[in-house]
């Protein structure tokens, strides 16, 4: 288990050195160990790494041998990982993020319960911060208590293999998702019963895009169930991720909120719509992510 995991994200008073990641998600068109390689040689610290069939694949056979030369890799380029499943069509074809922990039919949440019981197990094998995941869309016609009955009962058994792994299972406020808000992560913490290792993924253009509190607020608020952070561009109300510089939002603040929290874990860049430019933007993206957090972290361009 890593020992920073279940570090309290609130700890101690003085601001921690941010450290900085790539989500694999925005490296779609590379191999994933050139991705790997790249991230290493830009000098980031870690990555997102999102199980699809182009990366470290769940589904394919022998998931327990490739993590494990996954896991040695990652130790030699000295990166650390937080696991992501947003992979788009991973467990279907022909239906974004289908099957999801809201749909009708129990097999097909059952579906989307393995997926993230296998991401615990690939996160527990890697050493990594947190296993992020969302609650998807409810299904046309669907009441909304039906809906928040069917995801607090399929994350029940994520949550058993996340305390039996040791690693913390961060879900994210995802717009036009069920759980859209910092208030609505609240709601399933308290029908969950406030259950050790569920976390927040707190991505910082959601902030910007849809929460009555300002970006840096967001993540004071935020601060105590903090296990994952994304980090891109975004203007108000529009749900798009943008490059640094593209957007609204005025950086430095949030960073130094970021880091006076004590957080511990990985801020990875979000930016799965602009893969085709992956290693351009990734080269691009920490310089400006350093220097808007230097004033916070005492650090240098």
């Amino acid at each position: 288990m890593n020992s920073e995991a279940l570090h309290p994200a609130g700890a101690g008073p003085d601001a921690t050195a941010l450290r900085f990641g790539y989500g694999t998600n925005g490296l779609a068109d590379l191999r994933l160990d050139d991705a790997l390689t790249l991230l290493a040689d830009l000098g980031y610290d870690g990555l997102g790494l999102t199980l699809d069939h182009m990366h470290l694949d769940p589904l394919a056979p022998d998931l327990a041998a490739r993590t494990r030369r996954l896991a040695h890799r990652l130790d030699q380029l000295g990166l650390t990982v937080t696991v992501e499943t947003g992979a788009r069509y991973v467990l279907d074809p022909r239906r974004k993020h289908g099957p999801a922990l809201l749909d009708p039919d129990p097999d097909d949440r059952a579906r989307r319960v393995d997926l993230l019981i296998r991401a615990v197990r690939v996160a527990a094998d890697l050493g990594a911060h947190a296993v992020h995941c969302f609650s998807g869309t409810p299904p046309a016609g669907t009441d909304e208590d039906t809906a928040w009955k069917r995801l607090a009962e399929a994350l029940d058994p994520v949550l058993d293999a996340a305390t039996t792994a040791g690693v913390p299972l961060a879900i994210e406020p995802e717009p036009g998702h069920l759980l859209a808000t910092l208030a609505d992560f609240h709601r399933l913490r308290r029908t969950l019963g406030d259950p050790q290792l569920l976390g927040l993924t707190l991505d910082i253009g959601h902030c910007q895009c849809l929460e009555p509190l300002p970006p840096a607020d967001c993540v004071r608020a935020a601060a105590p169930w903090l296990r994952h952070v994304q980090i891109e561009d975004m203007r108000r109300g529009v749900h798009e991720h943008l490059p640094f510089g593209d957007g609204e939002i005025d950086f430095p603040p949030v960073l130094a909120a970021l880091a006076a929290t004590g957080y511990q874990g990985l801020t990875v860049v979000e930016l799965p719509r602009h893969s085709h430019a992956g290693p351009h933007f990734a080269e691009l993206s920490l310089p400006y992510l350093r220097h808007a957090a230097a004033p916070s972290q005492g650090s240098t361009p």
